[in-house]
This record gives structure tokens, sequence and C-alpha cells, in this order.
């Protein structure tokens, strides 16, 4: 009489569990998140897998509060230890984090993008003279500009097809963050990619300067010595019939 006495109690206090479960789960649902917490601390003291698994989530992913990977990981054991595949899977995820805080923090804090403004994407500003006199010194200059347009707008398209940095993370580091580090990414990689865009601008704008100050005196040096020559063909030293080529603008 006693062992279905017993059978009974258990079965009751199974269904007070099961109810006491759903309506944590509801609370959880409509995020009521410190009432969740309460229910499912509660459950998971009486030793409900199911609410330990998510007391262990809910402090995973800061729905309890602040982000406690501690308390996390020891809901997660307790609930790990009957076999619940979830909570498994979530101390992996946090060992995981575990080894790769560096690059997290790296990703989150410390790059500087140096890889897209760096090798052939380093454009080094060309050297320009405040006017040319020679033909042969107006090719030179002609070429170094051409050459750092090319590496400018090169870089423009790499950055643009970058963009948003946030796709470099490596997509395996990226399942291991949490959503207040995928934000801290976020804001990070926006100022990295705003500022890298606004230094080459700034760098492309003074180029284009000097290009035409260059541009300007040759040209009227080159008129004036034409001139010259056709007033005197005799004195002439010097053809400047090949006209100087359009002014360069980069790409933004």
């Amino acid at each position: 009489m006693k062992r279905l006495f017993l059978i009974a109690g258990l079965l009751a206090c199974s269904a007070v569990h099961a109810d006491g479960l759903s309506d944590a789960n509801a609370l959880f649902k409509n995020k009521a998140y410190p009432a969740a917490l309460a229910a499912y601390t509660k459950l998971a003291a009486a030793g409900n897998v199911e609410a330990q698994q998510h007391l262990g989530e809910m402090y995973l992913y800061g729905e309890a509060g602040a982000i406690d990977e501690a308390k996390a990981q020891q809901w997660f054991g307790k609930a790990a230890a009957k076999g619940n595949a979830v909570a498994i899977a979530s101390l992996e995820l946090i060992r995981q984090r575990g080894l790769r805080r560096a690059d997290i923090a790296y990703w989150t804090t410390t790059y500087d993008g140096a890889e897209l403004t760096s090798g052939k994407f380093a454009c080094a500003a060309p050297r320009i003279p405040p006017v040319s006199k020679q033909a042969n010194e107006i090719e030179r200059v002609q070429n170094a500009i051409n050459k750092w347009q090319a590496c400018y707008n090169g870089f423009a398209q790499n950055l643009n097809a970058a963009s948003p940095l946030v796709k470099q993370i490596p997509a395996d580091l990226v399942k291991l963050m949490n959503a207040a580090e995928t934000e801290r990414a976020r804001v990070h990689l926006a100022t990295v990619q705003e500022n890298l865009s606004a230094e080459a601008k700034v760098g492309a704008q003074l180029v284009l300067a000097d290009v035409d100050v260059w541009r300007g005196a040759t040209e009227a040096y080159v008129k004036q010595h034409n001139d010259i020559i056709k007033a005197n063909p005799s004195e002439k030293q010097y053809d400047f019939d090949k006209p100087i080529g359009a002014a360069p603008r980069p790409q933004q």
C-alpha cells in the first residue's frame, strides 16, 4: 500500500514539475526574463533537467542579466550529466570560446584593416614636381600619376568588395560570438572601414591638388615654348606636340 502511495506521490510531483516548466517557458517566450529566471531556478534546483538547460542558456546569452559563463557552465554541467544533448553541446561551445578569446578580442577591438592598405594596395603618392620642362620628364610624371591612380582604384574596389568588414570574420568564429560581441565587432569594424576610406580620400585629394598644379604650370610652359618655336623656328629645342593626358579622378 505504501508503494502505491509513493508512486502516486511521484506522479503528482512530476505533473507539478511539468506544469511549472510550461509556466517558465511561457514567461521566457514573453520575455519576462526575471520571472522566467526565478521559475527556472526553482525547477533546476529541484532537479529538472530541461530547466537546468534553459537556466544555463539564460546565463550564457545574458537573459539572466549580465553574461555569466561560470554559472552557465555550472547548470549545463548538471544537465549534461543527465544526458541533455543541448547542455553537452553548450559546454563544448563554452570550451571553444575559451580557446578563441584572443581571436574574438581581435575582431571586436584590435583589427585595423592593415591587409587592405598593404602590398599591392599600398599606394604611395607619386613624386610630382611643380612644373616639367622636358618631354621625357612630362612622360615620367604622367606614368607615375597613372600608376598611382590604378593602385588607388584597385584599393577602392577591394575595400568596397570587403565591405562590410564583418564579412571578414571567420565563419567558425562568428558561431562562437555572443550578441554583445557581435555588436561590438560590427561597431569597431564599421569605424575601421570609415577611417580607411577617409584617410585614402584625403591622400587622394592631396595628390590631385599636386597634379592640378603641375598640369597647369606644365601646360602653360608647353604653350609658351611652342609659341616661341612657331615664332622663331630656328630656336627650336624641344617639341611638345604630344598633349598631356586628362587629369585622373580616382574612384571613391
